[in-house]
């Protein structure tokens, strides 16, 4: 199994995938504290813990989910190299 994961790139592939999720969660999240575009209409309430609390655990659930989504694509991608490089090997 990991001769497989190691084949296709996946550690590379999830590391990638967490730096690209954490910039786009840290971007976003910076744009909605500071407001960079403009001012929102505030008519929620939020409970518990104010609205930077809550975009906080947003910006983690987005940026775990980017990440498994750019780490999957990078893995499918290295999946399709790796079988039309076999089935190029194979035709010779």
């Amino acid at each position: 199994m990991l001769v497989l994961l190691e084949s296709l790139g996946f550690y590379r592939n999830v590391r990638i995938g967490a730096v690209a999720g954490v910039l786009l969660a840290a971007l976003l999240y910076v744009v909605r504290t500071f407001e960079l575009l403009g001012p929102l209409v505030e008519t929620r309430e939020y409970p518990l813990l104010g609205p930077e609390a809550w975009f906080l655990l947003l910006a983690f659930v987005l940026a775990a989910t980017f990440a498994l989504l750019v780490a999957s694509a990078l893995t499918i991608v290295e999946a399709i190299r790796g079988a039309r490089k076999v089935s190029a090997e194979d035709v010779r």
